[in-house]
């Protein structure tokens, strides 16, 4: 396996994620060592989707690469890839498609205002193991992007149908009369634990 491949995490989380370590391992024993950066660069109270964008650009530094991208990191990996041609393939592990589309509806109106209203609001961070504030620019930033990108480059998506986080129907709405996309629906649900040696041995075979 000669491609370069970099691994995006999801929201509130980092390079240690399971995913993202169950990944590295299998890699590594097919003689790959895939790249995780740390898309928050140590300041999750100023995340935004430009910012984290920023980090995938200089991970890859103009060269080609495969992306595989979980959650928020696979709507991150979605947008880099519809708008840089050096991205050859992306993996999408329950993507995060229409990411500040959908704070309204997960928060809750009233939650959502006062967070726009003071500014922050903490949220628990997986990765750091405690709750760190998050400033309200990461929907304000959001905002301007689209919820599906047009991604050209050949896809593979795995959604958990019972994913109570990022509805599979997202997935689904992405991947219809696209030729390019491949998509699994899977009895799982957000963090796809379940699942991962199959989507591990469709995810070698897809990126050869």
């Amino acid at each position: 396996m000669n491609r370069r491949i970099i691994y995006l995490h999801g929201f509130a989380s980092g390079p240690g994620s399971k995913k993202a370590q169950y990944f590295a391992r299998q890699f590594a024993g097919e003689g790959t060592r895939i790249e995780i950066p740390d898309l928050a660069e140590g300041n999750f109270e100023g995340l935004t989707l430009t910012g984290q964008l920023g980090v995938i650009e200089r991970a890859a530094g103009g060269r080609r690469i495969s992306l595989i991208g979980s959650s928020l990191g696979g709507y991150l990996a979605a947008l880099y890839a519809a708008r840089h041609a050096n991205v050859e393939r992306i993996v999408l592990p329950a993507p995060g498609f229409g990411f500040a589309q959908r704070w309204p509806q997960s928060l809750g109106g009233e939650k959502l205002r006062r967070w726009e209203r003071e500014g922050t609001m903490p949220f628990y961070h997986y990765g750091e193991g405690k709750e760190m504030s998050l400033r309200y620019d990461l929907i304000r930033d959001g905002t301007q992007y689209e919820a599906y990108p047009t991604v050209t480059q050949p896809c593979l998506i795995f959604h958990g149908v019972n994913d109570a986080v990022v509805p599979a129907e997202w997935s689904r709405e992405f991947a219809q009369g696209k030729a390019n996309v491949e998509l699994h629906l899977e009895e799982s649900d957000h963090e796809l634990l379940n699942i991962l040696e199959p989507m591990w041995l469709r995810v070698r075979e897809f990126l050869r």
